[in-house]
């Protein structure tokens, strides 16, 4: 859970709002960019879906290892950062803890799609669907939560614009 607190009025200014939404808006942009591969796959899934499957298997294999970078980029370079002062982004915070339970679904979505990939069996839409469903309301609920804890507001509760400015992503 992210550790912003609710009802908090807000003395930022709006020069010093831009300063500390940075990275908020950086997380932001990299989730439009899964938010849309995911919809895309998701599409792909329905009954009636005119996508090919081989096209289907593509986007769905793109769309792994897109969030499988991106959880390592964050894990490896943002997270032990922020976690010195950010509980949420500490190895026992919301943030890894979410990641590490997204990554069953993921997984599991990843393997299947190498499978049909392979030729090990057919695409069934359904399963894929099936696989993604597993998962996706925890993957969108945690981009929301992540781009909440790096908004201005709670970054300026932890870290000086200053240091905000020269944090090194």
């Amino acid at each position: 859970m992210a550790t912003v607190s609710k009802g908090t009025t807000s003395t930022i200014t709006p020069q010093d709002f831009q300063t500390y939404n940075r990275l908020a808006e950086q997380m932001s942009f990299f989730h439009s960019i899964l938010r849309r591969n995911w919809q895309l796959v998701l599409s792909g899934c329905a009954p009636n879906s005119k996508m090919r499957p081989a096209e289907l298997v593509r986007h769905a294999n793109q769309f792994c290892q897109h969030l499988s970078a991106h959880h390592d980029i964050e894990e490896s370079r943002w997270f032990p950062i922020l976690g010195r002062r950010m509980p949420g982004f500490r190895p026992d915070g919301f943030a890894k803890a979410q990641h590490a339970e997204m990554h069953q679904g993921l997984d599991m979505m990843q393997a299947y799609v190498q499978g049909v990939h392979r030729g090990e069996h057919p695409l069934r839409r359904e399963e894929l669907r099936r696989i993604m469903d597993s998962f996706g309301d925890l993957l969108w609920s945690h981009m929301d939560e992540e781009v909440v804890e790096l908004g201005a507001e709670n970054m300026s509760r932890f870290w000086s614009k200053d240091e905000v400015a020269r944090l090194p992503f």
